[in-house]
């Protein structure tokens, strides 16, 4: 299967567009949301394109492909809008022999581990992005944001396939990989 990753879509529309020419382009099969996905949040600027009916209204046409995890921003009035479950605070997910931890990154990050220590940590919430493999054989893959990057960042989301997970521009190109 291939995956794509994506966290901290806030509400744009334009983003997330990007995001889903991407995944049918490259023919994915599962779309991750590792949260933040409608509202931007009061410490962030309004986005470009905020249009959070209309997100929600893209992602329903997918809600078969989709598994979803809840951030920060996220909340019951968000789900009401949404046709698929995304306010637990993790998911779960095991491909090739390895158990990716998916998360938002507020409970759990790659200071705060979670008990049952994944092969891959599969986060967001810093709107940095990091793709890492450290010496105990975690994969930390922090996924930034699509929206509102930060640290001089550009927008990234992340794909997993056949084994490697691959971090990517808005416009596809890839910026790193690891094997995992």
């Amino acid at each position: 299967m291939k995956y794509l990753f994506v966290s901290d879509i806030h509400g744009s529309l334009p983003a997330l567009e990007q995001v889903l020419a991407y995944y049918r382009r490259e023919q994915c099969d599962m779309l991750c949301l590792l949260g933040d996905i409608l509202n931007y949040g009061p410490r962030n600027r309004i986005p470009e394109g905020l249009d959070p009916k209309a997100v929600a209204d893209r992602l329903n046409q997918l809600r078969e492909h989709i598994v979803a995890v809840r951030g920060n921003c996220d909340s019951e009035v968000d789900q009401m809008l949404l046709h698929f479950p995304m306010m637990a605070d993790y998911a779960l997910l095991v491909d090739g022999g390895k158990r990716f931890f998916l998360t938002h990154g507020h409970l759990y990050s790659e200071k705060h581990l979670p008990p049952c220590r994944p092969d891959v940590l599969v986060c967001g919430h810093t709107h940095r992005w990091k793709l890492e493999q450290d010496y105990d054989g975690l994969t930390v893959c922090n996924l930034g944001s699509v929206t509102f990057p930060k640290g001089g960042n550009v927008p990234t989301f992340a794909v997993l396939s056949d084994g490697r997970l691959s971090m990517h521009r808005l416009d596809g190109e890839e910026v790193a990989a690891v094997t995992l």
